[in-house]
């Protein structure tokens, strides 16, 4: 800063407003701090930083801007004019339409019966004091192709889908002749093909049956008819799956380092099918390790634009629901011919290194290979393996390991974060109906074949990546996860504060990923411990697919890809072939295509993992629904203006105490400090706090447990009453009498 900008004079209120408002009505409504706006209207005088966030405030109060996050401020919509954006239907009437960030409310009467993420043409009500802007939609510009999921309800010449969804709170009438042979009380998929301005109801059609409400296939299938992903195969694409061969002819291994003499073996969950990557080992005359990352050569056999191709590019993942892999390859493929199954011979692309006793890399490799892998083994025989010394190729097992733990410890060295949440898992009859509740453990088992696979994506994304001096970037698909939410962190290490933890909210990354570990092992097994670590994962972005390289923070690596899971991620297929196009010396692909197949993908990924999320919900509230009258301790896991969310200890099931329960008072969210708070008492339920509580509903049409509150160690002096049973009948006790068949759960690493 100059001298002469040091001594810039103040300038007064009025004209400070005026500047304010000025500035952020010609940002195209992005938001910005108040050092940014500073900046901006070119007050440098110190004396004015004080006025300029006093002034945000009250201008933030008055609904002149608005403060879209704490401490970012941006220009509101404009009122009585004309805005495009995104229409919000909600099932309890709370309409909106999305301009710009900003949610303006929508009466049903205005709406033109628009629905959820259409894109629409609204005026903006001019603002009322004391009153919420309003907004009518004049034209519903490109609607979104949907579909909705319930129950036929067919009664004499009445017949509708009576929709689970959450974006609808109307029934959708279906003509006799359009039902497509449902009955009553099947689940089924329908769209609305016409919903007059007049008429409460849409009308629609049936576009599929899923079969008997309550059936565990059926269920599982609307959960994924719900969130657009596919169900079912093509026949025509299994078709042409199989009528691919295996072909591993002696001129397609002429081509390949051969590495079927090498020992070499799959670590895979108990359940799995897909074995897409094996790990060969052995020792060099130098007394250093060559380690190969061998992964299934999908692309060898799924040409770009076949059919087979077309549709695992739209599928772009895998789905692993709790008890089943919808996969993203005809079975055919992805647990046949692609599958890296003991005892047969397979097509590989992989990533060998020559690794010391440290597990510092002397040099690597990339190329497609040749395999056959001597063994299949669980993680739990690997990891029998390593706690005992003994076994099927121990001395290889613990060489492997002996090296992934070096791995490890430079990893967390150099600040890449450790997160170890538990995730549930349940043991289901042959019904589909869960019986018991497992934890998913990670050991060193999982862990060693997390670190070989790490290693070889950054090898990967390092060997495109790093442009020689002088050299164009070529296009590639990175992994990329983005620095976290700097405000998140601010107000997470003011909350560890309170419990006497220091996390570093400035700085550089390795410094504040270093504490946040710290933060994570020094609150283990206390009370505090579910708020805090629930609080630093929320601060974390979302990792994503793209072409823009921007490092992987949580991982604290500059370059990171996805190349070792083909057969489940459509960017492993898309990094596979640019690497062979590279190695061919092919120019660079053209990047806006595969941005856009990143982008693609990505969303998929999302959308994969809420069904995952969902179908675990469902099993959940089918368990507890068992349960209906029996009391749990738990903790508060999520705090909103309906209630908070406890998550059981002994399950870690989660259910709601909804807020219209707590009877003694009044209660208001304090979002900042993640905690309702009574208005006349005081009393406070926070983020963290354990609680004991009654399983009191169970609705498996909303995915959707409640609990009543009996007694809440936070605030000892207050005695409540317990709770009534306000749930359904018991269920009948056949279900407890069920013995399970087997074990199921996502089962598939993701970094």
């Amino acid at each position: 800063m100059t001298k002469k900008e040091k001594h810039a004079p103040r300038l007064r209120k009025t004209e400070l407003r005026d500047k304010l408002i000025d500035f952020l009505s010609r940002q195209n409504r992005q938001a910005f701090n108040y050092k940014q706006i500073a900046f901006g209207i070119g007050a440098t005088n110190p004396a004015n930083r004080i006025d300029i966030i006093n002034m945000l405030d009250t201008l933030a109060a008055a609904d002149e801007i608005q403060e879209v996050a704490l401490g970012k401020y941006k220009a509101m919509a404009n009122r009585g004019s004309e805005n495009v954006g995104i229409f919000s239907r909600r099932s309890n009437g709370r309409n909106a339409v999305i301009v710009d960030d900003e949610q303006i409310l929508v009466a049903e009467r205005n709406s033109m019966h628009a629905l959820n993420g259409d894109k629409v043409r609204v005026m903006v009500s001019a603002r009322r004091r004391g009153a919420e802007p309003e907004a009518k939609v004049v034209e519903i510009i490109e609607p979104k192709e949907q579909v909705f999921i319930g129950t036929l309800h067919i009664d004499g010449n009445y017949s509708a889908l009576i929709t689970d969804s959450k974006f609808l709170a109307a029934d959708i009438i279906i003509p006799r002749s359009k039902l497509k042979g449902g009955k009553h009380g099947d689940k089924a998929v329908a769209r609305i093909v016409q919903w007059r301005d007049e008429e409460m109801n849409p009308r629609g059609e049936v576009v599929d049956i899923l079969g008997r409400k309550g059936e565990n296939t059926a269920e599982m299938h609307a959960i994924l008819a719900e969130f657009g992903l596919p169900y079912r195969y093509p026949q025509n694409v299994e078709k042409a799956a199989d009528r691919i061969s295996a072909g591993i002819t002696p001129d397609e291994v002429a081509k390949r380092e051969d590495f079927r003499n090498v020992t070499t073996f799959t670590i895979d969950p108990r359940d799995a099918k897909d074995f897409d990557d094996a790990l060969s080992i052995r020792q060099l005359a130098n007394g250093n390790y060559e380690v190969g990352v061998h992964i299934a050569d999908v692309t060898h056999y799924v040409t770009p634009g076949s059919i087979i191709d077309k549709e695992a590019r739209q599928r772009a993942t895998s789905v692993y629901l709790v008890d089943r892999t919808i996969p993203m390859l005809p079975e055919h493929l992805s647990n046949g011919i692609c599958s890296l199954r003991p005892d047969e011979e397979k097509l590989t692309f992989s990533a060998i290194f020559e690794l010391d006793r440290k597990a510092e890399v002397i040099n690597s490799r990339i190329g497609r290979t040749v395999i056959r892998s001597d063994r299949r083994f669980t993680y739990e025989e690997a990891q029998q393996i390593i706690e005992t010394g003994e076994g099927d190729f121990a001395k290889e097992i613990l060489a492997l390991d002996a090296l992934a733990k070096e791995l490890r410890k430079r990893r967390y060295d150099n600040g890449a974060l450790e997160f170890d949440r538990a995730e549930v898992r349940f043991d289901i009859d042959k019904d589909g109906h869960p019986v018991s509740v497992f934890f998913k453990e990670s050991k060193d088992a999982n862990k060693l074949i997390e670190e070989f696979m790490l290693l070889a994506n950054l090898t990967v994304a390092e060997f495109i990546g790093k442009t020689p001096k002088g050299k164009k970037p070529k296009t590639f698909v990175y992994r990329v996860h983005d620095n976290p939410d700097p405000e998140k962190i601010a107000n997470l290490s003011l909350i560890a504060q309170r419990f006497g933890y220091k996390v570093n909210a400035e700085g550089r990354a390795k410094e504040v990923n270093k504490s946040l570990n710290r933060l994570l092992k020094n609150v283990k097994g206390k009370g505090e411990e579910n708020m805090l670590s629930i609080l630093a994962i929320r601060s974390m972005a979302k990792a994503v697919y793209t072409t823009e390289n921007v490092g992987h923070y949580g991982l604290a690596l500059d370059y990171y890809t996805h190349f070792t899971s083909p057969i489940r991620r459509y960017p492993d297929m898309m990094v596979h072939r640019l690497l062979q196009r590279y190695f061919d010396k092919g120019r660079s692909a053209d990047k806006l295509k595969v941005e856009d197949q990143c982008k693609h993908s990505s969303e998929m990924e999302q959308l994969a993992a809420s069904a995952e999320r969902a179908s675990i919900r469902y099993k959940q509230v089918e368990f507890m629904a068992d349960r209906l009258g029996e009391i749990y301790t738990g903790v508060i896991s999520g705090v909103t203006e309906w209630g908070f969310y406890v998550e059981l200890a002994e399950n870690l099931c989660e259910g709601l105490v909804p807020v219209r329960d707590l009877a003694d008072d009044y209660y208001d969210l304090d979002e900042k400090n993640y905690c309702l708070i009574g208005r006349k008492h005081g009393n406070k339920y926070t983020l963290g706090d354990e609680v004991k509580v009654q399983v009191a509903r169970a609705d498996l049409d909303r995915k959707q447990l409640d609990f009543a509150l009996i007694s809440d160690n936070g605030n000892p002096n207050r005695t409540l009453r317990p709770a009534k049973n306000h749930g359904r009948n018991q269920p009948s006790s056949s279900k407890k009498g069920k013995q399970k068949s087997r074990t199921h759960g996502g089962n598939k690493r993701r970094k």
